[in-house]
């Protein structure tokens, strides 16, 4: 997810101009070494904290389905995580510095979100919203002058940048759908010391029978569902004719 809040930041700036005027997107940390080795106009979009955003928590899983309509898999609720980047612009005078800065902050500031088209893999096949905001409160996040002291450089102009973006969980696939009831078949098996037991052994659709001794000859008894063949468009959910207990009688029916 990470790289691809990187890639949609890219192309945001990049639809500026950007790079058509010479100016670099880099995502390196703005050191003195990398202020000594650009040679060129840059912007620097350095991601230097994250943190989940817990009051978005959700519990329970989503459903994917193929293009029939069946279930194929379940992912738990996407978990979403706050993405803080320093902005900072790089060029040999001060006031192109303030300018091209300038530039960016009209750009970052024109949208609260990342544009759908901009977005790929995961965000993109979620569909859902990534916010984007200059910061402007405390969210436990390290300050913009503990970052600058870290990476050991002069305090500059630069934007803070926040991005909510979620996180998926890992698919579970799902089981192919069920397609026929389930059969018994029953046999006497002799044992070795010359009793006599019934084995039974039962499957349902393409599941696996557990082990035991081998069905008997025929066709087995397919149960609660006689005459079972195609379920139809009900399935096996379908209302189906169950007699009475002895001795009961149905409402409204003489006994």
């Amino acid at each position: 997810m990470i790289h691809e809040v990187d890639e949609a930041l890219r192309q945001l700036l990049a639809e500026t101009g950007l790079p058509e005027r010479g100016i670099d997107v880099v995502f390196d940390a703005p050191t003195r070494d990398f202020a000594a080795r650009r040679n060129a106009p840059t912007v620097s979009v350095y991601l230097y904290g994250l943190r989940e955003d817990t009051g978005r928590r959700q519990a329970g899983a989503v459903a994917e389905y193929d293009a029939d309509g069946l279930v194929t898999g379940h992912r738990p609720a996407p978990r979403w995580f706050e993405l803080a980047y320093l902005v900072t612009a790089w060029t040999n005078r001060p006031q192109d510095e303030h300018r091209l800065l300038a530039e960016v902050l009209q750009c970052l500031t024109a949208t609260d979100t990342l544009p759908a088209r901009l977005l790929t893999g995961t965000l993109a096949e979620l569909g859902l919203t990534v916010g984007l905001d200059i910061a402007g409160r405390d969210t436990g996040l390290p300050s913009v002058s503990d970052v600058w002291s870290s990476l050991g450089g002069e305090l500059r102009p630069s934007v803070d940048l926040r991005v909510l973006a979620p996180l998926p969980g890992g698919r579970s696939p799902a089981g192919p759908p069920v397609t026929e009831g389930l059969v018994l078949h029953a046999g006497d098996i002799t044992n070795a010391g010359g009793t006599t037991t019934v084995g039974d052994t039962a499957n349902a659709g393409d599941t696996t029978a557990p082990a035991g001794p081998p069905p008997a000859d025929g066709p087995g008894r397919r149960l609660r569902y006689q005459g079972a063949g195609d379920p139809g468009p009900d399935g096996f959910a379908a209302p189906r004719e169950r007699g009475l207990p002895p001795g009961r009688r149905a409402r409204g029916r003489a006994r």
